[in-house]
């Protein structure tokens, strides 16, 4: 359960920080001017979007925001992304390509997977909130009904000795 909250919590600084890491890995790995453009106009926004779109898709769950933890394929999922996105900032030369595009698809399929955990928590939820509200309106009861009274009162009277 420890590890599902940690990935909770590291969701919104992972936003700020794994865009900051392609900068750095530039700084440390970078080869030309060319990938610093990329790393600025591209990747960088592109992670911090996409960062953010996943963390409120996932937040938005009742169950992550109930138990303030996430889903083991949310964890699965953000693991295999974040160590993509990690690899990609090392600038590899023979694997760089094929990291990127794994990172690409592993955002597309973590945002898929968002949008099904999504729509299977709330798939029920409009049935709910619907039966809720009907409980706690006033319903107008059918003339028949109103004749018979819904409560009985005894009435004690004294005994005559």
């Amino acid at each position: 359960m420890w590890l599902r909250e940690a990935f909770f919590r590291w969701l919104l600084p992972a936003a700020f920080l794994l865009p900051l890491w392609l900068v750095v890995g530039w700084i440390i790995f970078g080869r030309s001017g060319w990938s610093l453009l990329w790393v600025l106009l591209m990747a960088a926004p592109a992670v911090f979007a996409g960062q953010l779109i996943l963390t409120l898709l996932t937040r938005s769950r009742p169950s992550v925001r109930a138990e303030r933890a996430l889903s083991w394929w949310d964890v699965l999922g953000f693991t295999v992304w974040h160590v993509l996105t990690v690899s990609v900032g090392l600038f590899a030369a023979g694997a760089f390509g094929w990291l990127l595009t794994g990172a690409i698809v592993a955002a597309i399929g973590l945002f898929w997977l968002q949008l099904w955990q999504l729509w299977n928590e709330a798939r029920g939820s409009g049935l709910r909130i619907r039966e809720a509200m009907s409980w706690s309106a006033p319903r107008e009861d059918p003339p028949s009904a109103r004749a018979q009274p819904d409560v009985v009162v005894i009435e004690e009277r004294p005994r005559k000795d």
